[in-house]
C-alpha cells in the first residue's frame, strides 16, 4: 500500500479504497487509514494525498491535521469548493 501511496502524482489525490484496490486488497480501505495513522513523523510518504470516497479530507475541519492536509494539497494545485469538496479532476485515474 505504501508503494501505491508514493505513486500518487503531485497535484492528485486518491481515495482510501482506491489505494487498497490498486495494492491488491479490495475492501481494505479502513486498513489504509490505519496504516497512515501510524506513520512516523519523519516519513516522506505523501499521506496527505489520500482522502475519503466523498472527495473530502477525513479529519475534522476544525483540526490542525485538516488544515495541514488542505494546505499541502492546495500547494500542489488541488482545488476545493467552498464546502471543502475536492474537484473531480484532481482525482488520480
Amino acid at each position: 500500500m505504501f508503494t501505491v501511496i508514493g505513486a500518487i502524482p503531485r497535484g492528485k489525490v486518491a481515495s482510501y479504497g482506491q489505494v487498497a484496490r490498486l495494492a491488491g486488497f479490495p475492501n481494505y480501505a479502513r486498513k489504509v487509514g490505519q496504516l497512515l495513522k501510524h506513520l512516523p513523523p519523519e516519513s516522506t510518504l505523501p499521506w496527505y494525498r489520500v482522502v475519503n470516497s466523498q472527495r473530502r479530507i477525513s479529519f475534522a475541519s476544525d483540526s490542525d491535521k485538516f488544515q495541514e492536509q488542505k494546505q499541502r494539497l492546495e500547494a500542489e494545485g488541488v482545488t476545493f469548493s467552498g464546502t471543502n469538496l475536492i474537484a473531480k479532476q484532481c482525482f488520480w485515474e
